[in-house]
């Protein structure tokens, strides 16, 4: 592992694009938001596209966008690059970038581990109860 890649710290974006971006168009943004991660040499772990949403008042002359939220790799000095790149580029309405709270995601995962494996156990509880009933109902 090299240094600047020891320095790398996970980031979640979350962009709003212009409310009447259809899905080709969208796709083209979205690729040009992530190469100007890769530019700065960062990764970008995960795209989920959140969505049309309305907005609360409008902004800008604009009433709705498309929110994609982004999970990248970055070295922190480039944030205030990225930053600026974003702000000069005419699709990208709004972008807010928060960094990743290892611990707090390791707890999240962890929750969420232990969620699933009680609702499997209640699942076999309730099916076994289910058969002891039918077993019961025959004899």
């Amino acid at each position: 592992m090299t240094a600047s890649e020891n320095s790398m710290k996970k980031y979640d974006g979350l962009y709003i694009f212009a409310g009447s971006a259809k899905d080709d168009v969208l796709d083209k943004q979205i690729d040009k938001v992530r190469g100007e991660i890769t530019r700065l040499s960062g990764n970008v772990l995960t795209t989920e596209v959140l969505g049309k949403r309305t907005f609360a008042r409008p902004m800008q002359k604009r009433d709705n966008g498309v929110y994609v939220k982004i999970r990248f790799e970055l070295d922190p000095n480039h944030i205030t690059t990225l930053l600026g790149r974003y702000h000069l580029a005419e699709d990208v309405f709004r972008v807010q970038i928060l960094a990743v709270d290892e611990r707090r995601e390791s707890v999240l995962a962890r929750q969420a581990e232990e969620r699933k494996a009680r609702e499997v156990a209640r699942a076999e509880a309730e099916a076994a109860a289910n058969e002891n009933k039918s077993t019961q109902g025959e004899a």
